[in-house]
């Protein structure tokens, strides 16, 4: 998602900008506008790309193949935008600072938010294995279990591996989405599909003991 910062036409400039500092290829203006933004916002290809295409048919960048990289590269006529626009291009590097601050609040509120919920879901788990032990505390003093009891015993278990499987995952996807990494929808039908796939090898195994 493009920035507010970014309003329409401004991305187009400051992709300029950065080409005027140097030669980049794709991914190195994607870093750059990441590095730009703190790591709180990085574009996709899709964002970039079509923009890059723009400029090359206006004349203004030109692209030359390096080995399996393509290289973009300001012209002449770029330039001359670019410092015809430069009291624009002074105002969106204000609004980069301020759009970084705001988007670094947000971060920080969604981090204490989801630390809440670790410390809050910690505790549940440690209450519920509390309760375990209490219960097994409670079997007879030879220590044989009946069938049922040791089969509860290892279904807490299970609950804590899931708990803290889920937390983990979550953390994880929620640390890759606000880095830029790539979280879509593909990524929750994989969670989906392979989750899926180990209930039925688990219930298969129960069912076959």
């Amino acid at each position: 998602m493009t920035p507010p910062v970014f309003a329409h036409g401004n991305l187009r400039l400051y992709l300029l900008a950065l080409l005027d500092e140097r030669p980049r290829h794709g991914y190195e203006l994607i870093q750059a506008l990441s590095d730009r933004f703190g790591g709180t916002y990085s574009p996709s290809a899709g964002t970039i790309y079509p923009r890059l295409s723009k400029l090359e048919e206006e004349g203004l960048v030109t692209k030359a193949t390096d080995g399996r990289k393509t290289v973009y590269e300001i012209t002449a006529a770029g330039r001359a935008e670019l410092e015809a626009r430069r009291p624009e291009l002074d105002a969106i590097e204000d609004e980069v600072t301020d759009s970084v601050r705001r988007l670094a609040e947000g971060v920080r509120a969604e981090v204490g938010e989801a630390m809440r919920s670790l410390r809050a879901e910690l505790a549940s788990a440690a209450r519920e294995a509390k309760r375990a032990a209490k219960d097994a505390s409670r079997e007879p003093a030879t220590g044989a279990l009946g069938p049922n009891a040791a089969a509860m015993r290892l279904v807490h278990e299970a609950d804590l591996v899931l708990s803290e499987f889920r937390q983990q995952v979550r953390l994880d996807l929620r640390r890759q989405a606000q880095q830029g990494g790539v979280v879509d929808a593909s990524t929750v039908e994989l969670l989906r599909t392979r989750l899926a796939a180990v209930r039925d090898e688990v219930l298969a195994g129960v069912r076959g003991s």
